[in-house]
């Protein structure tokens, strides 16, 4: 799916995942931003051009960083006159991350997390035994609190890493992340495929894990936690 969105006075066709740079936002780094001035949405060969916006429709963001464009030189001089100035001018920009894209202005359903397919019965006992081990709950590193199924903790005892540090995670999914249940870095370089994709989904950001490379930067950071 993708739409066409207006700010700043231009217009900008995105899809989620996308990442865009547009006049500055009021928002700190990390911050979510929804834009409500849609003209077009598309799916497909199914589009819907507004009049002039489409009726509750939405597209949300998530503010990446703040930066100034390329230096302009204005030059100025009046003819037979002594006049001359030169102006220099840096306009400031933001980028921001296309989340999501909701053609009603809710956010999409979270999806169910895929079921484990089912043990044959006429698997022996020896089999079943190392099924249930691997499924089980991993001891988390000596002296570490002990992580449940899907690599998170139920309780944080003792203070949490700064996973700020991680390129890609603000302020906000920090929260997010510690509210899940993510409070370190060996926690978030020992996540599975499975554990990333039902964590995208459950915080509406698919594939921001996976792109960013945040495992493998978490196991740096985790060598010197």
């Amino acid at each position: 799916m993708f739409a066409v969105i207006k700010t700043g006075g231009k217009q900008y066709k995105v899809s989620e995942g996308d990442s865009i740079v547009i006049e500055k936002l009021d928002a700190e780094a990390g911050n979510d931003v929804t834009f409500d001035n849609v003209l077009m949405l598309g799916s497909g060969e199914s589009v819907t051009v507004g009049a002039p916006l489409v009726a509750g429709a939405t597209v949300s963001a998530e503010v990446s960083e703040h930066m100034r464009g390329p230096k302009l030189i204005t030059r100025k001089k009046r003819q037979r006159q002594t006049y001359r100035r030169t102006i220099g001018h840096k306009q400031h920009l933001t980028t921001v991350t296309i989340t999501s894209i909701n053609a009603d202005g809710t956010k999409p359903a979270k999806k169910a997390a895929p079921k484990k397919a089912a043990a044959p019965k006429t698997e022996a006992a020896a089999p079943k035994a190392e099924t249930a081990a691997a499924e089980a709950p991993k001891a988390a590193p000596a002296g570490k609190p002990e992580v449940d199924a899907r690599g998170r903790i139920a309780k944080l005892e003792g203070k949490a890493d700064n996973l700020k540090k991680i390129s890609g995670v603000g302020p906000v999914l920090e929260k997010k992340l510690n509210a899940a249940g993510i409070y370190f870095f060996w926690q978030v370089a020992a996540l599975k495929a499975e554990q990333i994709a039902e964590l995208e989904e459950e915080m509406s950001f698919p594939g921001r894990i996976t792109r960013d490379e945040w495992v493998k930067q978490a196991e740096e950071f985790a060598k010197d936690a």
